[in-house]
């Protein structure tokens, strides 16, 4: 039997005042899974990530993220279910007065990495994703999509058991898209869980998994286009 990272079970999600985004989300994510989330801008993509790795709380339903309830944990313990879960932001979320090098290295100076060695880490890192000479340049130097490379070897840096990305290639070009792509595989191949938030099409035909898609408020998975 596959061991579960994620299981959801009837999640809705009804923002106050405002309409219901989806309801009766059921799925697992197993280890070393990979699948993308579809659906159309606005269908709830984002906030289903969010609810993933505990920065949203569902309107109903139940989630356990590595066999835990994080409704009935108390808050103290919250921090030791996030770090198992690397997060690619959609708005990136770099802190602008650290350099390239320190961004990526954070993740690993919180676990109480030393600097050196984090440093290190962090430099392999951002060679593996193409920015080797921009170590120490700030983020407000880079273009979207050396951000966006930045933020993914920050995501990645701790080995997490579960990466979620929100829209990764929307601000490269295909050729850079593919190569992150590539890059998520190889991270996949070593056992982390993969859920990509997509509306790029020739992504699923090109990586034939699985997929998760939200329409008209219901969750569905199925296999992605061949």
């Amino acid at each position: 039997m596959s061991e579960l990272i994620a299981q959801l079970v009837g999640v809705g999600l009804h923002y106050k005042d405002g309409p219901e985004v989806f309801r009766g989300a059921t799925f697992d994510i197993e280890k070393g899974s990979f699948q993308f989330l579809t659906g159309p801008s606005g269908a709830g993509k984002s906030s289903l990530l969010k609810i993933l790795y505990l920065g949203l709380k569902p309107t109903w339903g139940t989630i356990h993220l590595f066999g835990e309830n994080p409704s009935r944990m108390h808050p103290s313990n919250l921090p030791l279910i996030r770090q198992k879960v690397g997060v690619v932001f959609q708005e990136f979320k770099l802190l602008d007065h650290l350099t390239v090098i320190d961004n990526v290295s954070l993740p690993l100076r919180v676990q109480g990495v030393d600097r050196k060695t984090s440093h290190q880490h962090a430099q392999e890192m951002l060679e593996w994703v193409g920015l080797g000479n921009y170590l120490n340049v700030y983020p407000t130097t880079l273009s979207g999509g050396q951000k966006q490379r930045v933020a993914i070897a920050r995501a990645v840096i701790t080995r997490p058991q579960l990466l979620l990305a929100d829209e990764p290639t929307g601000n490269v070009d295909d050729e850079m898209a593919m190569k992150l792509l590539r890059l998520f595989e190889e991270l996949n191949g070593a056992g982390t869980a993969v859920v990509i938030a997509t509306h790029n099409p020739r992504l699923l035909t090109q990586y034939p998994r699985p997929h998760l898609e939200i329409k008209d408020g219901t969750l569905t998975k199925s296999a992605s286009p061949q």
